[in-house]
């Protein structure tokens, strides 16, 4: 009698055992596609058997195993770091592009082949009065298209600067979750499936925006580095800011020029250098080192500068070496606050002070040519020398430069997004073969314990059947 109680026990706990199986099979299937889920194993740990012991054996629910693998996840999110920098590069590179129009239909080149062209035709009839005013009209609209243009390239910086804020606070909110998390994991849900799932799904956001990496701790809590800063440990947050500031050191030339921004850690440890990738280092890298290139800095004047003092200074120095009439000097064309090298390009404008009539057009000579001056501006379209010139190339071709520069970073940034779309694609794939749940072997295990859990409800039907006739037969 005895051993057949123990066999039914043997098989109840077998069926327990089955039905946590099955259980945990159902929890994969629902989650499959659940952000962050890994697929979860319900191990089956051997009873002792020993006849002399009456130990006959048989089965138990054991531990339920992830299979989680963090070297595939932190694959995944050093790949999506990377990608969310060059998606972004390819997003903000775009903007900037579309400032610089190398159609030579609007803008600068526009305005500037214009210009061009009327101080060659003021060449041609240089006491004409239409001619010197068309050069006045042409040379306004040049300084337009410079103001403009650094108008729209200090819109797309402050854009960037409203971005990396924003990036910041996302960065702080996805770590305060993390922190939440935390929490409850040290208060009871250290191995709760779906905590693990939402955890990991936060981190993968996370290193889309920063390069961050993530270390389970004995506890089962998280920390979570940015480079060698801490944003959190346990239930310990620290929260990064960012902020504007000249640097000191060296001693910037520019005092006026485009201040950088500063990423800090909670004690206010600048940490900007620590940030390479992600979103937020693509937008720190574009606004604290493209831009400038184009607008200034502390240390540079910046492209669209240059191009429009050097160019300014060019005309200005013909104009007013040259002769309206004998007795009377030529004025200068263009103004600009030559104080401030780095907003040259926008405060640029046409000399209030001259007038058509006080164009200059004779040449100082010797000897002294009555179209000199306007066949020399006119040249400035086909450098002669030098002095014509601007970092070695003529002002439309240097313009060029500065255009083509951004359409060959966009050019690399989208190859790059290519590139590790794909790479992140494979990298999830990877992480999803030794992770993910696959329906076709959640339906196999479904069948196997299925039949055996229906294997165990005929065994004890049949024990059942059995202990009641032995019961009957001692009854009797």
């Amino acid at each position: 009698m005895s051993n057949l109680l123990s066999t039914l026990g043997m098989t109840a706990s077998a069926l327990n055992a089955f039905t946590q199986v099955l259980q945990v099979t159902q929890t994969n299937v629902a989650n499959a596609s659940t952000p962050g889920y890994a697929k979860q194993t319900q191990t089956l740990d051997a009873l002792p058997f020993d006849a002399s012991k009456n130990d006959i054996g048989g089965v138990k629910a054991g531990i339920v195993l992830s299979s989680r693998d963090e070297y595939a996840e932190q694959a995944v999110r050093y790949e999506t770091s990377l990608l969310g920098e060059a998606s972004q590069n390819v997003s903000s590179l775009t903007d900037l592009q579309n400032t610089f129009d190398i159609s030579g239909n609007t803008g600068i080149p526009y305005a500037l082949n214009n210009l061009l062209q009327s101080f060659s035709a003021w060449g041609q009839s240089p006491s004409d009065a239409n001619a010197r005013q068309l050069v006045l009209d042409r040379a306004s609209d040049l300084a337009a298209a410079f103001n403009q243009a650094a108008s729209q390239v200090q819109t797309t910086a402050q854009n960037s600067e409203q971005q990396i804020g924003n990036t910041v606070s996302q960065i702080n909110q996805l770590v305060g979750n993390l922190q939440h998390d935390n929490e409850r994991i040290m208060a009871g849900q250290k191995d709760d499936a779906g905590m693990d799932a939402q955890v990991h799904s936060t981190l993968e956001q996370l290193s889309q925006y920063a390069p961050i990496s993530a270390t389970k701790q004995p506890n089962g809590s998280w920390t979570v580095m940015l480079g060698q800063t801490q944003l959190l440990v346990g239930a310990d947050q620290y929260q990064l800011s960012s902020s504007m500031a000249q640097p000191s050191n060296p001693p910037p030339l520019n005092n006026n020029g485009l201040p950088f921004v500063v990423i800090r850690s909670s004690d206010g440890t600048d940490i900007t250098s620590q940030i390479t990738t992600g979103q937020l280092g693509a937008l720190l890298n574009f606004r604290d080192t493209v831009i400038p290139s184009y607008l200034g800095d502390a240390y540079q004047q910046g492209g669209l500068n240059i191009m429009a003092q050097q160019f300014a200074d060019r005309v200005n120095s013909l104009l007013s070496n040259g002769y309206v009439s004998a007795s009377q000097p030529g004025l200068k064309l263009f103004a600009y606050d030559a104080t401030d090298p780095t907003h040259v390009a926008q405060n640029l404008r046409l000399n209030p002070d001259i007038t058509a009539s006080q164009l200059a057009a004779i040449s100082a000579g010797p000897p002294q040519v009555s179209n000199g001056v306007p066949l020399a501006l006119s040249n400035l379209a086909a450098p002669q020398g030098p002095a014509d010139e601007i970092g070695g190339a003529s002002y439309t071709s240097y313009y060029g430069n500065m255009a083509s520069k951004v359409g060959s970073l966009l050019s690399t940034a989208t190859n790059d997004q290519q590139v590790q779309q794909s790479a992140v694609a494979q990298a999830q794939n990877l992480r999803q073969q030794r992770s993910g749940v696959d329906y076709n072997e959640e339906a196999i295990t479904l069948v196997e314990f299925q039949r055996a859990y229906d294997a165990n409800s005929r065994l004890i039907s049949v024990l059942d059947q059995i202990t009641s006739d032995v019961i009957n037969m001692i009854s009797t």
